[in-house]
């Protein structure tokens, strides 16, 4: 069944010995960023929860709730042993689903406690740097939830890095190319604040989505339902009007402050990198609901790949891009967007004619992740799975000739966090052809691919019962 709260996905976790309950008492740095970046590097990492916080009561912290395949798996409530490409087409097919309308509710916990007067962030929750050099306390797993200004009926759900600078202010990365930036832009030409929720510590799904490059329109919370199978269950903010996930620990309610900016960060972010400090906009803090008993507080490690960050946004990106591509150039097989938020994407295709690949990779550098994330764009042939990068690299050395098959595009809108960038918000993109060649190109006349021995597939399972693996 869907979890209602991520309190019921620990429940689940924890069943199925994806949790590690830390009773010991830990410092919140060094203690937590540490167990967290190794639990996300373990095979098959657990969900970390910490009970004993030096300095923090009785409030507790989830890490690495997203840091495995497993812990994916139970959270689309599969077998946690379900492979990766399982786990992908599972994922396309509920998308296919969309949209299951949310359910509102008129109550819910995180309404037990308001605090509309002097409300503290340093007060309601347990903060912690998440890396050493970072340039403050960040809420780096939360849900932002903003409406546009011009047309409310568009609501958007995302994760964005949430810099807290003080009891009641938080600094907001809203990029020109997401949606809470539109909603900024917008509520800025009118003069007027823009009006947000934070909803911290939730239901998995709704996380994922959160970080699921949608397209303008369409609801994340509809998106949910058709992921978990049931409608999400949502209720009214407790000032303006935006709509929370009811199965949240706390809510954080204000204002963007319109044409102002002020300095945010530095950060560690999922490239691996301290991103530099950045003129941002800031979040007037003015209301805080929560539940009444200890708050879960979750949070997200980032740094250096492979870490929960990456299973986050691994297959949510590579499947919204797979679905995009696929109702327009049908022969698309599979898409992988995996590494470092899609930096690299790996495009698996039937070629429909000679130079069809490069046709690909342009598409995808139109779609709402693609015109800003991708650098390395690689097309392979539909005998190649785009998940296994011993076969990629295989078509790249054989198939890719690079006087014919290389497309180099400068000056490129790019990611504003890459750190390989001159000019902060562009970058150089590369598309590689590694596919055989399709009329009119000259084909391959004197190649012939090795076929592989018919019972290999039974002796690998041989093999693996004689080693005792099943």
């Amino acid at each position: 069944m869907p979890y209602h709260s991520l309190r019921d996905f620990l429940v689940k976790a924890e069943a199925e010995g994806q949790l590690v309950r830390i009773k010991e008492q830990v410092l919140p740095e060094p203690d937590i960023r540490a167990a967290a970046c190794a639990a996300g590097r373990l095979p098959g990492g657990p969900v970390l929860l910490f009970e004993h916080i030096r300095g923090y009561g009785d409030k507790q912290v989830a890490m690495n709730v997203h840091g495995s395949w497993q812990n994916h798996a139970l959270m689309l409530d599969l077998p946690k042993e379900t492979d990766l490409k399982a786990q992908f087409h599972e994922f396309s097919k509920r998308w296919d689903r969309y949209p299951v309308p949310p359910k509102r509710v008129e109550d819910a916990p995180l309404k037990e406690v308001i605090i509309d007067k002097n409300p503290s962030l340093f007060r309601e929750l347990p903060l912690f740097r998440v890396n050493p050099m970072d340039g403050g306390f960040y809420l780096s797993k939360a849900c932002v939830i903003s409406r546009d200004p011009e047309n409310p009926e568009i609501q958007n759900v995302g994760i964005y890095r949430l810099h807290v600078k003080d009891h009641d202010r938080i600094g907001v990365q809203a990029g020109a190319q997401h949606d809470l930036g539109v909603h900024l832009r917008k509520a800025e030409e009118m003069n007027i604040p823009l009006r947000v929720a934070i909803a911290v510590s939730n239901e998995p799904v709704v996380s994922l989505v959160a970080c699921t490059p949608l397209k303008y329109d369409e609801d994340e919370y509809s998106m949910v339902g058709a992921i978990r199978g049931e409608p999400a269950e949502i209720i009214a903010s407790e000032r303006g009007n935006l709509d929370v996930p009811a199965g949240a620990e706390v809510v954080i309610e204000g204002e963007i402050i319109p044409r102002q900016r002020f300095v945010e960060g530095p950060f560690a972010e999922f490239t691996g990198y301290y991103s530099a400090s950045m003129i941002q906009a800031e979040m007037k803090v003015d209301l805080i609901s929560r539940r009444r008993d200890p708050i879960i507080f979750e949070n997200l490690y980032t740094g250096l790949p492979w870490n929960e960050i990456d299973y986050l946004m691994a297959l949510d990106t590579s499947v919204t891009l797979f679905k995009q591509m696929k109702a327009e150039f049908p022969e698309i097989d599979a898409v992988n967007a995996m590494y470092t938020h899609g930096y690299c994407v790996i495009i698996s295709s039937k070629m429909r004619f000679g130079g069809f690949a490069k046709t690909l990779g342009c598409r995808l550098l139109s779609t709402p992740h693609g015109i800003a994330y991708p650098k390395f764009i690689i097309i392979v042939d539909e005998d190649i799975d785009p998940f296994d990068l011993q076969q990629v690299l295989w078509a790249i050395t054989v198939r890719f000739r690079p006087e014919r098959d290389l497309v180099v595009i400068p000056n490129a809108p790019g990611s504003t966090v890459d750190p390989a960038h001159l000019v902060r918000g562009l970058a150089t993109k590369v598309i590689i052809d590694a596919t055989k060649p399709a009329f009119p190109d000259v084909p391959m006349t004197d190649a012939s691919v090795v076929e592989t021995p018919p019972d290999v597939s039974s002796w690998m399972e041989k093999i693996r019962r004689m080693r005792g693996d099943i």
